[in-house]
This record gives C-alpha cells, sequence and structure tokens, in this order.
C-alpha cells in the first residue's frame, strides 16, 4: 500500500524525535520546534491528499467518507502527523461561524501545500493548527481553567484579546495557530491564537517543555505560557464550552477513525506474519486455534471500520438532513468510545501472534502498541464521552429517535440482537438511570449499531459471527474464541486478500 521509502520515513520520524529550540545563537527566544525532515515529508503527503480539509474543499456528496476512508488508510502509515492535520479538520466549520475570522485563516488551512516554514503566516502557503485546553488542574473540567482573556479594545466575537496563564499539555507545538480555551469576565470563551502577528512580529507565547509521552513520539506536545498573547476570539464570551463542543464534533470522529486504521495495519501484519511463519510443520495460519484468534481480530476490525463509514456519511448528510446530524452527533461518541476500548487489547493480541518478534523495535508492532491508548484520552476519556452521551439523549431527543431507528430498520433479523436494542432503549429513555451505567450503556449501543451495519453490509458468515459471539454467550472474553461452527475461512478470506 505505500512505497519503503514512506515506510522508512515513518520510522525516522518516530525514531528521531522533534527537539525544542528556545533561543537561536544571539541568544533572542525563538520558542520553535525542529523536525526531521521526515515529519514534513509525511505532513505534505496528508496535505496533499487532502486528509485535513477534504470535505472542506470539495463541498460534494461523499467527501466526508472519502476523508474517512483517507484517514484510516494514513494511519496505517504514521499516526502522529495526523494530530495537526484533525485539528484543522475539526477547526474549520466551527470557524465558518465567525466569517470575519474565516475569511483570514481558512484559505491557508485548506491548502494542500504543506509549508513547513516557522515565518509569519502573510508569508505561507499554508498553515497547521493546534489546540490547547487542558491546565495543571486537568483538562475535562474547563470551568476551572485559570488562563485568563481580557480585551485589547472592544470585546466581542472576531475582536482581540490579551490571554495571559499557563497551559499544561497542548497537541501539535509546531503549529502555526493555537486554538485555546480561556476564561473571560462572562466564562469560557475560544480563541485564535497565531504564533506571529501581522506585523511580522512573534505573538509572546513560550513553550516551556516538550512531553514525554508514552506514544504519539513524532508529534511533539508541549507546556505553554501566555503572557498578554493576542488571540482572537471564537463566537461569544462565556460560550467556549459549545464552541469547543462543535470542533470536538469532527476531531472525536478522527479519535475514532484512526484506531480503526491501527486495527487493519495490525491484524494486517497479524495475518501476513501468520502465513509466513511456521511452528511444528505446519504455517500458524493453517493451525486452527490460531485461526480462530485471526479471524475473531477480522471480525472487530470489520465492524468498527463499517461503522465509522456509516458515521462519515451521516457527516456528508449532515447539512440537509437533521436526522442525520443528530445520527453522527450521538453515533460518533459511541464509536469515539467503544473502539478506543478495544483497540489496546486488539493490537497487543496481533502482537502477541508475531511471538518474541513482536516486542522487538524493528517491528512496527511495538509502535502501534504504545500509540493505541492515546485516542481514547484525547477529546474526552471514557467517562467523560459516555456521560456525554446520556446528556445528549436527554438535551437533544432527536438523537434517541434516529439511533433506535437505524437500529429497527433490521428489527427480525436477529433475535440476540433484538434483545439488545430493546435493552438500550429502556436505559436511553429511563429518565433515572444513575451515571454509574453510562459505560454499560455505551458499550452495549455500540455492539448493537455494530451489528445492524454488519447484517445491512457483510456477508451472513460475518454479521452471525458477530451477533452470537458480541451480543450472545458463544463467544469468550478475549479473542480468539469463537465457536467451531464460525466460517473462520471466509472471514479470513474476507479481510485479507492475497
Amino acid at each position: 500500500m505505500f512505497a519503503p521509502e514512506w515506510i522508512e520515513k515513518t520510522l525516522l520520524a518516530n525514531r528521531i524525535v522533534p527537539e525544542l529550540r528556545r533561543f537561536d545563537r544571539f541568544g533572542q527566544r525563538v520558542d520553535t520546534v525542529e523536525f526531521h525532515p521526515a515529519w514534513h515529508d509525511i505532513l505534505g503527503l496528508a496535505f496533499r491528499h487532502e486528509v485535513h480539509a477534504l470535505p472542506w474543499r470539495a463541498n460534494r456528496p461523499g467527501s466526508h467518507v472519502a476523508r474517512g476512508a483517507a484517514e484510516i488508510l494514513f494511519s496505517q502509515l504514521e499516526c502522529g502527523v495526523l494530530c495537526p492535520v484533525d485539528i484543522t479538520y475539526g477547526i474549520v466549520p466551527m470557524l465558518r461561524k465567525q466569517p470575519d475570522l474565516a475569511k483570514v485563516w481558512e484559505p491557508l488551512m485548506v491548502s494542500t501545500e504543506y509549508d513547513p516554514r516557522p515565518i509569519p503566516h502573510g508569508e505561507k502557503n499554508s498553515i497547521t493548527m493546534a489546540f490547547t485546553s487542558t491546565e495543571k488542574q486537568g483538562g475535562s473540567d474547563i470551568r476551572r481553567n485559570t488562563t485568563f482573556a481580557t480585551p485589547a479594545g472592544q470585546p466581542g466575537p472576531g475582536n482581540e484579546y490579551l490571554l495571559t496563564g499557563h497551559k499544561w499539555f497542548c497537541s501539535a507545538a509546531g503549529a502555526d495557530i493555537i486554538f485555546v480555551v480561556a476564561q473571560t469576565e462572562k466564562g469560557p470563551g475560544c480563541f485564535l491564537v497565531p504564533r506571529w502577528l501581522s506585523d511580522g512580529t512573534r505573538n509572546p507565547i513560550s513553550l516551556e517543555r516538550l512531553k514525554d509521552k508514552l506514544g504519539n513520539r513524532s508529534n511533539p506536545s508541549t507546556e505553554l505560557e501566555f503572557e498578554e498573547t493576542h488571540g482572537w476570539l471564537v463566537g461569544e464570551e462565556g460560550r467556549g464550552i459549545p464552541t469547543v463542543m462543535e470542533f470536538m464534533l469532527h476531531t472525536r470522529f478522527g479519535c475514532a477513525l484512526i484506531p480503526t486504521g491501527m486495527m487493519r495495519l495490525a491484524l494486517t501484519q497479524a495475518i501476513h506474519h501468520t502465513r509466513h511463519r511456521t511452528a511444528f510443520q505446519r504455517r500458524l495460519a493453517d493451525q486452527p486455534l490460531m485461526r480462530n484468534v485471526i479471524a475473531d481480530l477480522a471480525l472487530e476490525s470489520e465492524a468498527a471500520t463499517t461503522l465509522m463509514m456509516r458515521i462519515a456519511r451521516a457527516f456528508d448528510s449532515s447539512t440537509q438532513s437533521e436526522e442525520e446530524r443528530a445520527f453522527g452527533r450521538i453515533t460518533v461518541a459511541v464509536a469515539k468510545y467503544w473502539v478506543n476500548k478495544r483497540v489496546v487489547p486488539f493490537v497487543h493480541e496481533c502482537l502477541e501472534t508475531h511471538g518474541g518478534p513482536g516486542y522487538i523495535e524493528e517491528s512496527v508492532m511495538p509502535r502501534v502498541y504504545r500509540e493505541a491508548p492515546i485516542h481514547g484520552i484525547w477529546e474526552g476519556p471514557g467517562n467523560v464521552i459516555s456521560l456525554d452521551i446520556i446528556r445528549a439523549f436527554r438535551k437533544e431527543p432527536l438523537s434517541g429517535d434516529v439511533f433506535f431507528a437505524e437500529l429497527d430498520a433490521v428489527r427480525g433479523e436477529d433475535s440476540r440482537l433484538d434483545a439488545t436494542v430493546e435493552e438500550c432503549r429502556r436505559m436511553v429513555y429511563d429518565e433515572h438511570m444513575p451515571e454509574i451505567r453510562a459505560r454499560y450503556l455505551a458499550e452495549k449501543m455500540a455492539l448493537a449499531i455494530q451489528a445492524a451495519m454488519l447484517i445491512r453490509h457483510a456477508p451472513h458468515a460475518v454479521s452471525d459471527a458477530f451477533c452470537m459471539t458480541r451480543l450472545g454467550d458463544a463467544g469468550g472474553r478475549t479473542y480468539g474464541t469463537l465457536p467451531a461452527s464460525v466460517d473462520m475461512d471466509a472471514i479470513i478470506a474476507r479481510a485479507f486478500q492475497g
């Protein structure tokens, strides 16, 4: 799928990690990040293929589906660059609600001519974006943030403010623009903070240190210090949380697409290895228990992929259909929750099929394994997401109507799915359902919608195996516990051609 030279570039971008350069040779503050050239090459590849902006550039049916498929494919090459890519993708629709700012920034944001130069934006062909809301006390409770913004002149949407405070975590430290959540007199607000000002001088943004992360090492994350830093308000003062949620609708989509791609990468590596590794005079792929493991993993990967493509279709239709908009909003949260709960054990199981070689750094598997947990944390960890699902149902009743309409379209096709749907329906419409059940509901909803998608779009061998093991009691709690009646050969052949 990717030429060997691109795979080599990903190895370089992750082995020779970014470095913070705070001062130049004259002792002047520059606060820049230096990357291996491979990082810029890979990010440029993503820009050329419009992974950051296809729906905003194309404006035609199917553009979100095409972009979703592209991100699943690209995440099988390198995930780190997809952080600034997804943030750019998420900021564009939010920024369009502030037309004066969109007029200035959107052309540079959606450009396919990636420009890595750390120079004023007026001299660049394109810009990249970062996001920060997290402070030392935690990231989810935005109302407790202490970074404060005061008007530089007339307050209000689109106007200039001065920000002061400390951000404990900012993604994509090398970006040209930082999307910042800060307090105003009326509550949280959202601001676009450029690295350079219109007169060509640097905006006072101090990069304090780069984070030493478990994974995602090619992408530098940083701590920031603002001291009367210039930013421009997006939306109303005090309406920062709704503004952030509009942004997160799209970035959460990416946080489910990327682990879906990682599943596919890990599965492909496992299948390839087991077809070329021999033990006890037989290929691993020919041994019944290994076939069970691979088939079970293939079910999980196909279920994730099929669900993500359905959500992408809802995003495509959201401007014409209120029902599809509501379906996309609720289901992207369900997918973000569930796919990230599954990807870590999934990648571990794929690594285990390799035996010892899978644990060695020359293999891609250790990097994928380190990368696997991050998207479950970004843009809301499991508790935040599952509680958001409950709040969405209660705040927007249409969400429940459209979600269950999608499930009811396959009513009667599988009794196990029917029972799961009714259990979800009772929970969703129970006004007294305790929050402590939020994760259970999110899990059941994810399994139900995945099963419904497979029934509609996959062969019976796939959908029936999924329903009997994920909704029934025929499977176990780990991968590789499919019952003997499952057509494992058909499932594996569908997952890997060749």
